[in-house]
């Protein structure tokens, strides 16, 4: 059998960790741009969706994107396409011609749920060719049904009883010798009580044929294309004896009986085996290290096989391709992101100093408001327009990180692309902000750690390490009795992730307002540019942009700190 279920390595348009809105709505219309293109893209995300975009989804009638929280290659991601299997009950012929046909030396053997019991390799066939003697007798040992045994020779089966689909232990012996030495072997096999197992091969013998039966044996094989006597064959069936023939010599007819084993009864149950969601780098020594030439793997769970791999699969393995939104770093990326191709960032945020690719990337960075203004320019550059669906999750994405075109970091192209995209989506732009931003309160309706993480970024700067959050809201309601319970959070995480200052920026953005909340060494407290309400609360009004004023005012007490 063969199965073919491998995915080409798929290609995601991702945001950041703990992602925003403009994340998450940036990479739904980016991803669809690509596809008006004709590549074959899907918006993905590494974190949760924010209430706020939950509710622009359903009104857009989209699903959420896939979440995707690890992009490093697999055993399923890199496991071949195309696999030769045999099956449990399948006999040693079958699978014989099976390798021969594929060219392959080895396939793995599945039972009859295709849950992988072990691995076959070519040379186990060869072996059947040398068969080991027993007490230097010319008797040969077999474990096989008498069916398969005539199905593998296509022999008849018209004289004798029918034979049986149950495996069994046979003697082969092959009746070439004299009636007289014949005779002693079969008399010494019944006074040994094991006659009643022997497979007599032979061909044209009708006094070998008659001591078979008189001596009853298990089965008789007739070679050549010979027949018994109808008084022989009488005799036979009211004995019970299974009577098979073979149009093939003696000398064929041994090896092929050979081959009606069951594979089961030879396969190598000790052998590596990989589930598909097992990451590569986290196998390859194993892999490379170990004797064996081919890797089965399943599907995560379950033992049912998915492909396979060898050692030269591992050389340069499938890469997942990656279009990136709303970020350049690679800190705030996806999981596995080095292992992975990144073909294209889109972003409008400062360049970082650890963005490091394999391959050349198209990199597009613009002093805009949102990455959304960025994905609804490159529509209007290629005169296509979004579907007003996703026109809709652009409007939300370039009002949020925007606040309606209010934040310092908007610009006449976000104004422009704004106007365009509600008209598309058949929105008034600013009533739509309007419940865009009522909708879906964190402080009222989400508990400490996700009011936290929806829309949190880590920051290294000149070796200090940085966590700030942003939750924005139409008033600070709530902000008095969650302050305590944020403040907790905030410490639970810096202690987590080890970080020198952990920052939430609670924004109103009707008064366009902000309280920063931060734990941290007080060296950086005491240099924020902000008027200090408590130890770890302060006050920052008319802060509303986390990129264009809270970073460069941490940054900056970074640098005052040791003065």
């Amino acid at each position: 059998m063969a199965i073919d279920r491998l995915i080409s390595p798929p290609w995601y348009v991702l945001g950041h960790q703990n992602p925003d809105a403009d994340a998450i709505c940036a990479a739904i219309g980016h991803a669809a741009y690509l596809q008006a293109l004709g590549e074959d893209v899907e918006a993905a995300r590494c974190g949760e969706v924010p209430p706020r975009v939950k509710i622009v989804l359903e009104k857009a009638g989209l699903p959420a994107p896939k979440l995707v929280d690890d992009v490093r290659p697999t055993a399923g991601s890199i496991c071949r396409k195309s696999v030769v299997a045999v099956r449990q009950d399948d006999t040693f012929l079958m699978a014989y011609r099976l390798m021969v046909d594929h060219g392959v030396r080895a396939v793995p053997v599945l039972n009859n749920g295709g849950e992988v019991r072990g691995l076959l390799h070519f040379l186990d066939l060869l072996q059947l060719l040398l068969p080991a003697a027993t007490d230097g007798r010319d008797v040969k040992l077999l474990h096989a049904s008498l069916e398969n045994i005539g199905a593998t020779l296509g022999a008849s089966s018209d004289f004798g009883a029918e034979a049986p689909s149950e495996e069994e232990d046979l003697i082969m012996m092959v009746g070439a010798s004299s009636q007289d030495t014949v005779g002693r072997r079969l008399a010494s096999a019944k006074v040994e009580g094991n006659v009643g197992k022997y497979l007599v091969i032979c061909g044209d013998r009708p006094f070998v044929h008659q001591q078979a039966v008189d001596f009853g044996v298990r089965a008789l094989l007739v070679t050549g294309g010979n027949q018994l006597s109808a008084e022989i064959a009488e005799r036979a069936k009211e004995a019970g004896m299974i009577v098979l023939c073979s149009p093939h010599d003696t000398a064929t007819t041994v090896k092929l009986a050979l081959c009606a084993r069951k594979v089961r009864n030879i396969i190598s149950e000790d052998f590596l085996s990989l589930a598909s969601n097992q990451v590569a780098s986290r196998f390859m020594g194993k892999v490379a290290s170990s004797g064996q030439d081919l890797f089965p793997v399943v599907e995560a769970g379950t033992r049912r096989l998915m492909g396979v791999f060898s050692k030269s699969d591992l050389v340069d393995p499938p890469r997942t391709k990656l279009s990136l939104v709303d970020h350049n770093e690679f800190s705030q990326a996806v999981k596995g992101v080095e292992e992975a191709r990144v073909v294209e960032i889109l972003d409008h945020h400062r360049l970082s100093g650890d963005l490091v690719t394999r391959d050349p990337v198209r990199f597009i960075n613009e002093p805009v408001g949102s990455s959304s203004t960025i994905v609804a320019r490159r529509f209007r550059e290629k005169n296509l327009e979004p579907n007003p669906a996703v026109a809709l999750c652009l409007c939300a994405g370039l009002v949020s990180d925007t606040l309606n075109l209010t934040s310092p970091t908007s610009t006449d192209v976000d104004r422009e692309m704004l106007s365009w995209l509600s008209s598309l989506a058949e929105v008034n732009a600013d009533e739509f902000a309007e419940s865009f931003f009522a909708s879906g309160s964190l402080l009222l309706h989400a508990d400490a750690r996700a009011i936290v993480g929806t829309d949190r970024k880590e920051f290294n700067e000149e070796g200090v390490f940085l966590s700030l959050s942003q939750v924005e809201e139409t008033s600070m309601k709530g902000l008095t009795e969650r302050k305590e319970e944020l403040l907790e959070e905030l410490k639970r995480l810096r202690h987590e992730k080890t970080y020198d200052l952990c920052a939430i920026l609670v924004t109103d953005i009707s008064r366009h307002d902000s309280v920063l909340l931060a734990v941290g060494k007080e060296s950086l407290l005491a240099k924020l540019p902000f008027d200090r309400l408590g130890t770890n609360e302060f006050a920052s009004p008319g802060v509303v942009s986390r990129k264009k004023q809270l970073f460069p005012a941490v940054c900056e007490a970074i640098r005052l700190r040791n003065e």
